[in-house]
């Protein structure tokens, strides 16, 4: 078995007789009752000293010795990492050859540290060696009071004439020149800024958006998009190509679409970016969607459906065959509902696999598979595959064709349970949907449990919530006019959200259960008002209905829940 880097430093340090075993007892002891790195607490003990434990380093590591004091970085290579990151992983940038940086550092063993870097600049790294005091001494001296990582300094730079890229000038720049602008450290903060930004913001999507005079920068934040920055056009082509670089994409091609995907560390935490690349009249626009598996609640009790749509709901997924669809637009939280339907049910004893495009979170203990149509793994051809593998529980990210729903049907009629998505506004619009897709009547009754149709409400700011009046008009758009006793609830507006009144996002939902009258109706071909009916006088909540109760509850506004549900009219 391999040594660690820690273990073949200390064998070589013991070889060397520069310490002895028991020293090397007394120092593990001492790290063992407080803690701290053995290296260093060689050296507080008397054992070693730096210089000693520098040259096994070095030698042992085969990297250079350098002597911080007869040394000057390249003051352009110090603008490449801020000086926090500097104090914080305590290293000092000093020139750049090519693709490659090179860093000073005391702790060459600290990987996650030279990891980041990488992630950071987009650079390999070359390590030299000296000791921690000198590059103190060292960040002081090149950083002094200089910050480094706001966007307005960027954006300084980048109008600076050997950079500047004006809007006419970026269908003649030839690929090489694009490649290595994309390199340049301006461009490499502002890239990351925006997103570091939308990540902090909690934004679901951001939208880099070509203007005739400017670049247009917005966020998608609880549903809404807001503008976040206003930038000179001259960054606009660097910046989305600095993008294609980190999804892999095709830096030259700007005429057709493209997709990609990256991921970057964040906030000490991976984040995967999804990438749309679409070329519009004034350049090319970039649609990246955020999967923050942070801000992923994959728990059914706290999506915020309660009372009986969350009981069916616990009580359908326990079913052992059948189909359960969640519908709804985009974005309104299917996938999510899904996951956690998923997350509830799951246990050891159950083979569940997934087939997903793209797969947005991974799940622990689930077999995920990721549908590439460019290679003819569809979701039709995998679900085909699927049932192969003896599943007990299959997820199938959407159901886009006739195909993919005439397998799952098939899938759930054979004892399986088979969770999917389809794009409709209501529960019962569903079953007109599969219809409508060439699905016999009597293949959706006899396959289908459940159906959920759901919405994502903004939550009144817990900041600045108040009370208000509401108008009677609005009263009346939601049909309880009449009623006085009920106290809403709104946010004024603050720094906390920012001035939104809303902060973060719950689920409204209406869950109808296929009993023999529904499944009896869908035989007669019924329409979707009359299915509707049927299941409202049933015990179904609707939508509209759903919302109008969490605004009684003070967590959302009403005028909210007329703005998202303005197609649901029960």
């Amino acid at each position: 078995m391999a040594l660690s880097l820690k273990d073949r430093i200390t064998n070589k340090l013991l070889e060397s007789r520069i310490i002895s075993q028991d020293q090397l007892n007394k120092a593990l002891l001492f790290q063992k009752e407080k803690g701290g790195k053995l290296s260093q607490i060689f050296i507080d003990l008397g054992f070693v000293k730096q210089e000693e434990l520098l040259i096994t380093l070095s030698q042992d590591l085969n990297i250079p010795l350098i002597n911080l004091n007869k040394y000057n970085a390249d003051p352009e290579v110090i603008e490449i990492i801020p000086k926090e990151i500097a104090r914080h992983y305590h290293i000092l940038p000093l020139s750049k050859i090519g693709p490659t940086i090179t860093i000073a550092v005391a702790d060459p063993l600290n990987i996650f540290a030279i990891d980041d870097i990488k992630s950071l600049t987009g650079f390999d790294v070359r390590l030299v060696l000296t000791d921690s005091d000198s590059i103190k001494a060292a960040i002081e001296q090149h950083y002094g009071k200089h910050t480094h990582n706001q966007l307005e300094a960027v954006v300084k730079r980048m109008e600076a004439p050997e950079v500047l890229v004006t809007a006419q000038d970026t269908d003649d720049i030839k690929p090489e020149e694009l490649v290595k602008l994309t390199q340049e450290m301006p461009i490499v903060r502002a890239t990351n800024v925006i997103l570091s930004e939308a990540v902090r913001l909690k934004a679901s999507d951001i939208l880099i958006e070509p203007m005739e005079n400017e670049t247009r920068v917005r966020f998608r934040i609880d549903g809404l998009l807001q503008i976040a920055r206003i930038l000179p056009k001259a960054l606009h082509e660097a910046i989305i190509s600095r993008i294609k670089v980190m999804s892999e994409l095709n830096i030259a091609e700007r005429r057709l679409p493209q997709d990609g995907r990256f991921k970057l560390k964040i906030r000490n935490r991976f984040v995967d970016f999804r990438i749309s690349i679409l070329p519009s009249s004034f350049g090319e626009k970039v649609g990246i969607r955020i999967l923050d598996q942070m801000n992923a609640t994959l728990d059914v009790e706290k999506l915020g459906f309660t009372g009986s749509s969350l009981e069916a709901l616990k009580l359908n997924s326990l079913k052992p065959h059948g189909m359960i669809l969640a519908c709804g637009p985009t974005g309104s939280g299917k996938t999510t509902t899904l996951y956690s339907i998923l997350h509830f049910i799951d246990n050891p004893d159950k083979n569940i696999v997934t087939i997903e495009d793209p797969i947005e979170f991974d799940l622990k203990g689930i077999n995920q598979v990721n549908a590439k149509p460019e290679i003819g793994l569809t979701f039709a051809s995998a679900l085909r595959s699927i049932l192969r593998q003896d599943p007990d529980i299959i997820m199938v990210g959407e159901i886009r064709d006739f195909d993919t729903l005439d397998i799952a049907v098939k899938a759930a009629l054979t004892g399986h349970l088979v969770l999917s998505t389809l794009h409709t506004n209501t529960a019962a619009g569903a079953i007109t949907r599969m219809v409508n897709m060439g699905l016999e009547p009597f293949l959706i009754s006899s396959s289908v449990v459940m159906i959920a149709a759901q919405r994502l409400v903004r939550k009144i700011c817990d900041k600045c919530k108040e009370s208000y009046e509401v108008d009677d008009d609005i009263k009346d758009a939601v049909g309880i006019k009449g009623e006085s006793a009920a106290t809403f609830y709104k946010g004024a507006g603050c720094k906390f959200c920012l001035g939104t009144g809303y902060k973060g996002r719950i689920g409204i939902i209406e869950v109808l259960t296929l009993d023999a009258n529904i499944r009896r109706l869908i035989m007669n071909n019924s329409t979707e008002a009359v299915l509707k009916e049927h299941a409202r006088s049933s015990g179904m909540i609707t939508l509209r209905e759903d919302g109008i109760s969490k605004a009684r509850g003070g967590l959302t506004t009403l005028e909210e829940i007329i703005r998202v549900t303005v197609g649901d009219q029960g």
